[in-house]
């Protein structure tokens, strides 16, 4: 088996939220989804994370196509995948959200040295419209200074 780097981004996400705290999380899978995620046929652009009546955390909205070669096991594109993280780490953002009102979002979903799916989730809260100008603005100034260097250098 080679090595596939799977890195699947949410790239509006940078742009959304500010993040406060990021951790890796293992996800939950069955053999279609995890063979679907190796074909790099899964996006996480509409997800967010969510907390259950029990204290499990669970990713939601991440769709993962369903896979090309399974018979009809296949399994749910748009179903919710438990996370899994440290306890104690469940606890600290549990309290976050439900105190803070601060929100989970999927970051990254990518394969780990020994073949794992796993999940880049931060602790975000929602930038305001403000905020996304001055984003904005400043990203233009480095590719203007980017290519002023860039010609007289």
């Amino acid at each position: 088996m080679g090595k596939n780097k799977i890195n699947i981004q949410n790239r509006k996400a940078k742009f959304q939220y500010e993040f406060l705290d990021k951790y890796q999380a293992g996800i939950v899978l069955k053999g279609t989804e995890i063979k679907s995620i190796r074909d790099g046929k899964a996006n996480i652009a509409e997800s967010f994370c969510e907390f259950n009546e029990k204290g499990e955390l669970f990713v939601i909205n991440m769709h993962i196509e369903e896979y090309s070669h399974a018979t009809h096991f296949n399994h749910q594109p748009k179903s919710e995948r438990k996370l899994l993280l440290q306890k104690n780490e469940l606890k600290k953002l549990h309290k976050e959200v439900k105190n803070t009102g601060l929100t989970i979002i999927p970051l990254r979903l990518f394969m780990n040295e020994r073949g794992l799916a796993k999940l880049k989730i931060a602790l975000a809260k929602g930038k305001k419209l403000y905020d996304k100008r001055e984003t904005i603005k400043s990203r233009e100034t480095k590719r203007k200074l980017y290519r002023i260097k860039k010609a007289y250098g």
